[in-house]
């Protein structure tokens, strides 16, 4: 089951059913199933307290996936800060605020499914796995 929330800002404009319907697919295509997912949407500034109390992070990002997945079952908590998901689009996607929000909400699922970006080179088979993932639904 994946489950849409919202701490302190408004529900972003998603199409619930088709946006689960494509999350669902992406994670069929790595073999893998949906258990619980809670995306909770919320402000800068939660997810920088959300960093700093469980991730020992000061600083913002866009989202933070708490990954209790259980074999071929994806399961996790998916933090996304709307403040930050804004400024990138405005920055790093030619102000495209919906193809950006849905980038974070996949990317948060392909972490779930054993991608990584951090190390050398990881980066590049993220942002190809979100490009051909983008390619699969409708914005």
């Amino acid at each position: 089951m994946i489950t849409y929330q919202t701490e302190g800002v408004d529900m972003p404009d998603i199409q619930k059913r088709e946006t689960t319907a494509w999350i669902k697919a992406v994670a069929a295509s790595y073999g893998k199933k949906i258990g619980e997912i809670a995306y909770i949407f919320c402000s800068d500034e939660k997810i920088l307290e959300v960093n700093r109390q469980y991730l020992q992070h000061d600083y913002y990002t866009d989202i933070i996936t708490f990954d209790y997945c259980e074999g071929n079952r994806l399961s996790g908590d998916l933090f996304i800060s709307l403040d930050t998901v804004r400024t990138n689009a405005d920055q790093f996607a030619g102000g495209d605020y919906r193809r950006e929000l849905h980038r974070v909400i996949i990317h948060g699922i392909l972490h779930l499914c054993g991608i990584n970006d951090k190390g050398p080179g990881e980066r590049e088979i993220m942002e190809e796995a979100e490009n051909k993932a983008l390619g699969l639904i409708t914005i």
